[in-house]
C-alpha cells in the first residue's frame, strides 16, 4: 500500500509540474532548435542531471538495487532499442508532446490528447502482447547480445577503478555536464519556475526509485524496482479501466491517474482548464499515427523520452542511451530536415 501511496503522490506532483511548466523533451527540442528559445530544453536537462544525481547517491548508499530495474539487464537488442527510439522520437513530433505530455494536457482538457493517449495504450498492448508482439520478439531474439558491461560504471571498472569510484566518476561527471548546461543559458536562469521543475522532476525519478526499491523491498511480496514511466504502465492502465476483476493496481498504472488527476486539479484551480479538440480529419489522423508510432516504439525501446530519456539514464545504462539517441535523431528528424513533419495548413 506505501508504494501505491508514493505512486499517487509522484503522479499528482509531476502532473501539476507538468501543466505549469511546460515540461516536455519535445517541446524543449522543439523550442531550440526550430524557434531559438532552449529554456525547456535546459529544464529537461536538469531533471536529468538532478535524477542521475539523487539515483546514484541512493544506490551509492546502498538503499535501492538499480541493478533489478529493466535497464541494466546483462542482455539486450541494440539494434531494436535504437529503432524504437526512432519510431518514438518521429511519433512524439507527429503527436507533438510524448506520453506523459499527453496525460497532463488531457487533464487540462485537451480531448487530442484523449485519442493520443488511447492509441498509444492500444499499440503498446499490441507490441507487448498482441499483434505485433511476435515480430518485435523475432527481431529481439536475432539481434540480442549479452554484455560483459552493461552501464557507464561498468565500462569504467573494466578498464581498472574500483566499482564505487567509477559509480562516483559516472555519476558527477554525467551529471555535472548536464546541470553545467542548463545553468549555462542566461535565460534559464532568469526562469526559477523553469528551475523548480527541472529538479523536481529530477527528485521525483528518485522518488520513484526509493518507493519501489526501499518501500516496496518485500521478500515475500516484492514488487518490480521501477520509477516514472508513461509507455507499458499507459497501457496496463487501459486494461485496468477495461477488466479491473483480478486485477491488481501497481506503481505504473497509479501514476498514470495521478498524472492525470494532478494535471485536471491544477487546471480547475489556476483558471487553465479548457476543452480543446481536432480542427481536421488530416489533424487527428496525424497525431493518431504518431500515438501509435509512440506505442509500438516506446516498447520496442524499453521506455519513453521519461521512461530511457530521465528514468533510464539515471540508472546509467549503455541501453538507456542508444534508446535515447534514437529518441533523439527521431525527434530531430521530425523537427528538421527532409522528414520534418510540416504544420497542416487546416490544424
Amino acid at each position: 500500500m506505501i508504494v501505491i501511496i508514493a505512486a499517487l503522490t509522484i503522479g499528482l506532483i509531476y502532473g501539476s509540474v507538468g501543466l505549469l511548466s511546460g515540461f516536455c523533451m519535445m517541446s524543449g527540442l522543439r523550442g531550440w532548435w526550430a524557434e531559438g528559445d532552449g529554456r525547456l530544453a535546459r529544464t529537461y536537462a536538469l531533471a536529468m542531471g538532478v535524477a542521475i544525481a539523487a539515483s546514484q547517491l541512493l544506490a551509492a548508499a546502498g538503499l535501492v538495487d538499480l541493478g533489478k530495474s529493466i535497464y541494466l539487464q546483462p542482455s539486450f537488442s541494440a539494434p531494436v532499442m535504437f529503432l524504437g527510439g526512432l519510431l518514438f522520437g518521429y511519433g512524439m513530433v507527429l503527436s507533438n508532446g510524448c506520453g506523459s505530455r499527453a496525460l497532463v494536457l488531457l487533464g487540462r482538457g485537451n480531448l487530442r490528447s484523449f485519442v493520443v493517449v488511447i492509441v498509444l495504450g492500444i499499440f503498446a498492448e499490441m507490441t507487448l502482447k498482441g499483434l505485433i508482439a511476435p515480430a518485435r520478439i523475432a527481431m529481439v531474439q536475432a539481434s540480442q547480445a549479452t554484455v560483459s558491461a552493461n552501464s557507464v560504471p561498468a565500462l569504467l571498472a573494466d578498464i581498472g577503478l574500483g566499482a564505487v569510484p567509477a559509480r562516483m566518476v559516472a555519476a558527477s561527471v554525467l551529471a555535472a555536464l548536464l546541470i553545467i548546461f542548463a545553468f549555462a543559458h542566461a535565460p534559464f536562469r532568469k526562469s526559477p519556475g523553469q528551475i523548480a521543475a527541472g529538479l523536481i522532476v529530477g527528485l521525483l525519478v528518485a522518488g520513484g526509485w526509493y518507493a519501489t526499491g526501499y518501500l516496496g523491498a518485500d521478500d515475500f511480496n516484492p514488487v518490480p524496482v521501477t520509477s516514472l514511466t508513461f509507455i507499458a504502465p499507459i497501457a496496463d492502465a487501459l486494461q485496468y479501466v477495461m477488466l479491473s476483476t483480478g486485477s491488481t493496481l501497481n506503481f505504473g498504472i497509479v501514476t498514470v491517474f495521478g498524472v492525470f488527476a494532478g494535471s485536471l486539479i491544477t487546471a480547475i484551480a489556476t483558471g487553465r482548464f479548457q476543452l480543446e479538440g481536432y480542427r481536421s480529419p488530416q489533424h487527428m489522423l496525424r497525431s493518431a499515427s504518431g500515438a501509435a508510432l509512440m506505442g509500438a516504439g516506446g516498447v520496442m525501446a524499453f521506455g519513453c523520452s521519461v521512461g530511457q530519456g530521465l528514468t533510464g539514464l539515471s540508472t546509467l545504462s549503455l541501453s538507456s542511451l542508444i534508446a535515447i539517441a534514437g529518441i533523439m535523431l527521431g525527434t530531430g528528424a521530425g523537427l528538421r530536415g527532409s522528414l520534418r513533419v510540416r504544420p497542416l495548413a487546416t490544424a
